[in-house]
């Protein structure tokens, strides 16, 4: 199921029809003019928030006396699902609490810093300094000319200054692939690195289930040693980050351990970032814990540096206006530390938003709901919180729906709704989604016929309600029925499943509103259990 999570998302590309243009002068090539940058004043997170830049991957370093963030740029179409990063960001701060942030577009580009690199694919890279105090850039991308099964690589950049220009520390090539330093197999990116206080260095990359890690020498380009596989660190998927704290290493990364009980994510396109414990660089590494939830967006990337004495957590989400899976944006959060427990223990960041606007009265009063389903636990892939968490997209991915498809598909499921108390209801709206026809008994199609039902308390009996007209079963926009008042704890949406014979389609639903005749201001869920009508 790992594999699942992220190569579903490469394998759900499409192409960028509508990327939005570049906003600055890029920097690159040795001798061109630095990036134009602009001054930032941003009272949270996302630090970039408006729509106009999409950060991601970040990686936090500090140099001359202030907090840098390097970050890949999400380019995508709203939309595209594929990762369109065609440069790098950098974003710098003096303090952190003042919220003032300085914003240096496009400081490199990959085909302008490596000859042997083809355009775009700018992935999650690290900016460390030196001990000849030049600032070195681990960056994965794509060689143009290999005949490597999967030609991401990683290469070395150097510059004098953060914000470049940047040249190729290695013009040879890159100094890891599916070649070199010898032959392997996995996808080479998500490079970070460390210089230990003995000044030896040492360089970890990895993804799909694979942590590989390797000695450089002091020039910080050449390999020295063997390459290792890295084991011990439950969950591993992407995004490795190394740092050493109080004779401790500690590696931060993307976990997918999903499941109804994990402790990282119930849905296996989420992850979350996690955390081991070693004594040494190369382990034996023991799993602690997770450092930061599930956030906004499926892929999840975070940094962590010291500043000034106060530890920070970087990480993207799809915060931004316009945000999404492929659209994210670079947040910062303080990451505090138990001491009274040897290894130090990470606390749990909790993170953190801008204000937003203030919430508008609405009808819906599903996200005061709890919501359940026929098919629990639900397939990994869906989830069943978005069926009430107030978005539809135009092209999701399986965790932004409520899903019940497997290989026996059954003739009929429902999905409920309930509250702690009961509530008055007039109507609903639901958003299907498909990606087979009407009528079809393979895939995910619309479904032959549904209705609602409430939960009779006098009964003791579910009863459908008496309904105002068709219930539509169109998929991609919101199908309304209204019905006579019922006053109930629990809502059901039963749906048939179309097909023939024996084979049945399975169903999907991106969100389902639950209508008041009056409208009020939001309310959150309770984060108790409620318990089941009719239980």
């Amino acid at each position: 199921m790992k594999t699942i999570w992220r190569a579903a998302l490469l394998a759900a590309v499409g192409v960028c029809a509508a990327c939005a243009p570049v906003l600055a002068s890029a920097g690159g090539a040795q001798g061109e003019a630095l990036p134009q940058k602009r001054e930032l004043d941003v009272p949270g997170n996302p630090i970039l928030a408006d729509g106009t830049y999409y950060s991601t991957d970040p990686a936090p370093f500090v140099a001359d006396g202030k907090l840098w963030i390097l970050a890949g740029r999400d380019m995508a179409a709203a939309d595209v699902n594929d990762f369109i990063m065609p440069e790098w960001q950098l974003l710098e701060t003096a303090d952190p609490a003042s919220h003032h942030w300085t914003h240096y577009p496009a400081i490199a580009r990959p085909h302008d810093v490596f000859a042997w690199a083809e355009q775009g694919r700018a992935y999650a890279g690290q900016i460390i300094q030196g001990p000849d105090g030049r600032y070195y850039m681990y960056a994965p991308v794509m060689e143009a000319h290999s005949d490597a099964k999967d030609r991401f690589a990683i290469g070395v950049a150097v510059s004098d200054n953060p914000v470049g220009p940047w040249r190729d520390a290695h013009p040879a090539g890159p100094i890891v692939s599916q070649r070199v330093p010898v032959a392997n197999d996995i996808q080479n990116i998500d490079p970070t690195v460390m210089i230990d206080e003995d000044g030896r260095v040492y360089l970890y990359w990895g993804t799909f289930g694979q942590l590989r890690g390797i000695e450089l020498e002091r020039d910080m380009i050449t390999v020295k040693g063997a390459e290792r596989s890295l084991t011990g660190l439950t969950g591993f998927f992407e995004a490795p980050w190394i740092l050493k704290r109080r004779g401790t290493y500690y590696m931060l990364y993307a976990g997918n351990q999903a499941g109804p009980n994990s402790d990282c994510t119930p849905a296996v396109y989420h992850a979350c970032i996690a955390y081991g414990t070693a004594p040494a660089p190369f382990g034996p590494w023991t799993y602690r814990g997770v450092v930061l939830g599930p956030v906004s967006s499926t892929t999840s990337h975070s940094g962590a540096v010291e500043f000034k004495g106060q530890w920070y957590l970087a990480y993207h989400t799809a915060d931004a206006i316009g945000g999404g899976h492929f659209r994210r944006s670079v947040a910062l959060d303080t990451m505090d530390w138990d001491d009274s427990v040897t290894p130090a223990r990470i606390r749990k960041v909790v993170p953190t938003r801008r204000p937003g606007p203030p919430p508008v009265p609405t009808r819906n009063i599903a996200m005061r709901a709890q919501a359940h389903a026929s098919n629990e636990p639900v397939p990994l892939q869906y989830w069943i919180a978005a069926l009430n968490d107030g978005v539809t997209k135009a092209n999701p991915l399986p965790p932004d729906m409520w899903g019940s498809w497997r290989p026996d598909n059954p003739p009929s499921q429902w999905i409920e709704y309930r509250w702690e108390r009961p509530v008055t209801l007039n109507g609903a709206r639901i958003w299907f989604w498909n990606d087979q026809p009407a009528g079809a008994s393979v895939g995910v199609a619309p479904p032959a016929r549904w209705h609602i039902e409430y939960w009779d308390a006098k009964a003791h009996a579910w009863r459908a309600v008496r309904a105002e007209g068709a219930y539509g079963t169109v998929p991609g926009r919101f199908q309304a029925v209204a019905f006579a008042p019922v006053t109930t704890r629990c809502l059901r949406a039963v749906m048939e499943a179309s097909g023939k014979g024996a084979a049945h389609a399975g169903l999907a639903v991106q969100e389902w509103e639950a209508l008041a005749p009056e409208m009020a201001l939001p309310q959150p869920a309770p984060s108790a259990p409620v318990a089941p009508c009719g239980g």
